[in-house]
Parts: C-alpha cells; structure tokens; sequence
C-alpha cells in the first residue's frame, strides 16, 4: 500500500468544491462535544508547560490482551497526553509493515471489537485524566448499523474521541450526528495531498483536533521527516480553530523537538511498536522511547 487513507482526501487535488464545501459547513461536526473538550484541554494543558502534546500509539491486543494493558498504561505514566488506542483491523489500509503486522497478530491472539473496547474501559478506569482516542475503521466499527450505537459505544468505554482514517466529511454526517449525540470528538485527516481550500474546511468539521498527515504513504517510522512538512503544518495550522497534531513517520525526540516549532502535538505510532520488540513484550524500552519523545516535545 503506497497512499493514505481516504479520509486524508489523498485523491482530491483539483479544490473545485469551494461552493458545495461551504453549504456542507453548515452540517457542523463535534467541536462541542465534552469529549472534545476534554481533548483541546490535554493540548490546552503541554502548552502551559511550554511543550506540544505527546500522544502515543498502541494496538489493542499486542501481543496479547494483558500485555497490551500493560503497554497502555506504561506510555501514559512516561509522559503521555492523550493516547491513541488502534483497534485490530484485516484490512488496515492506512497502515504499514509494523502496524498491519501487530494488528494481525492481536487478531490471531482473539482481538474483536468487543475485547478492544474493553481495553478502552480499563485503561480510562485506570487512568481516567487521560484522554482516549480509539483509532479505526468505518466498516469496522460501524459497518451496515445505523452509527448512533457504535459510538454510543465509544463513549460508554471512555473515549474521549475516536479516529475513523477512511472516513471523510463529505461522507461523514451521519457519524458526525452520532459523535455529537454520544458525546465525543471525530477526528479528521489531512494529507499533503489535501487542496489548501478544503483544509480549513475540514478543519471545522473536526473534534478535539486535527490530525495532519505529514507524507503521502502509510505509516512506519522514518530516519527523517519531509523537509516540506514544517510549511506544510504551519499553513494547515494557520487555518485550523483546533490545536493540529502531526503523525506518520515521527519515530524520534529529534523529530518531536522539529515539530515543536511547528505543530501543536505529535502521534507517534510504528516506533512505538517497533521499540516494544519482536515479540511486542519489551515495554521497558517502548516507556524508555515515550520519555525520549516526551523530553523532545518542549519549545
């Protein structure tokens, strides 16, 4: 898989649908949720202190149910912000090798929906300050049902928003709706890919904040960031009335300490999991990793 997702709008580049973008604005999205609220207050809180805001990646389920417990709850006591929990998927295009790789073996290890929500429920119980943001799929989550029960779901687990990467705002209404009514923020994506009049756009149809694509490709840690990818975060910035953080391809603190001039956070995702070894059991390095990043995350 070379392309993202197709909620990153990696196809659209002819920015012809300024009038019909402008009508679907009205539709509104989930800035207003609680759980929103409780996302731009996590990023309102690491500016505070001076720094953007960490949030970490794990796979429910990696390498086992217990583990991955462990795992979650390890990257919030090193210094996360939010966390970003994927739920196992088969068919996770927006992911690369490490991911597609610990999704898989979290399915083979009896992963469903079900039991990745109940990670959700046990990490918010545990660490119930942190914010929650599960990261998936629409069939997989919503599939053929109406979309009010499965983000009832969400937020009766504790999530404070979720991910869905295939979905896009032209398509997303319904979902939208849903989240309100539920409470929680939907994120949206933007890629490099995405024309310059539909960031804004998106942007306020998004929840809690906006996650910007840094490349245009699937995830996995990179030796270095794009050199374009400082313009690119501070346009996308410059138009966005929430707080933007980057993702795809931050593997390390010198890549946090990059951003930071730029972003207002960072999710890191396939070094994460890369650190936690082969057998995604070694949680003392991924923490070790999570401090890293963290120590790079100052201004």
């Amino acid at each position: 898989m070379t392309s993202t997702a197709v909620g990153t709008d990696a196809g659209r580049r002819d920015g012809g649908d300024s009038v019909e973008t402008a009508d679907r604005g009205a539709m509104g999205g989930t800035n207003g949720t609680a759980g929103a609220g409780r996302v731009r207050a996590a990023f309102d809180a690491a500016r505070s202190e001076g720094r953007i805001a960490l949030v970490p990646y794990v796979v429910a389920g990696y390498p086992d149910a217990a583990t991955s417990l462990e795992i979650a709850l390890a990257a919030i006591d090193a210094g996360a912000d939010l966390l970003e929990v994927g739920l196992p998927y088969s068919d996770p295009l927006a992911d690369g090798t490490t991911l597609q790789r610990a999704s898989a073996a979290a399915l083979r290890a009896g992963a469903t929906l079900e039991r990745s929500l109940e990670l959700v429920r046990r990490v918010h119980a545990e660490r119930p300050s942190i914010p929650l943001i599960p990261m998936a799929y629409v069939n997989q989550v919503v599939g053929g049902r109406e979309p009010e029960g499965p983000m009832r779901r969400l937020a009766e687990a504790g999530a404070s928003g979720t991910i869905l990467a295939d979905l896009t705002p032209d398509e997303g209404g319904p979902v939208e709706a849903a989240a309100r009514e539920a409470g929680l923020g939907l994120v949206y994506l933007v890629a490099p890919t995405t024309p310059p009049d539909r960031r804004g756009w998106i942007a306020s149809r998004t929840g809690g904040f906006l996650y910007v694509v840094s490349l245009v490709g699937t995830t996995g840690a990179r030796a270095t960031l794009p050199p374009e990818v400082g313009p690119f975060v501070r346009a996308v910035r410059a138009v966005s009335p929430v707080p933007v953080a980057v993702g795809f391809g931050v593997s390390r603190g010198a890549h946090v300490h990059r951003l930071a001039r730029v972003a207002d956070g960072v999710i890191v995702a396939s070094a994460l999991v890369d650190a936690l070894g082969p057998e995604g059991r070694d949680v003392r390095s991924m923490a070790r990793l999570v401090g890293e990043l963290r120590a790079g995350s100052r201004r």
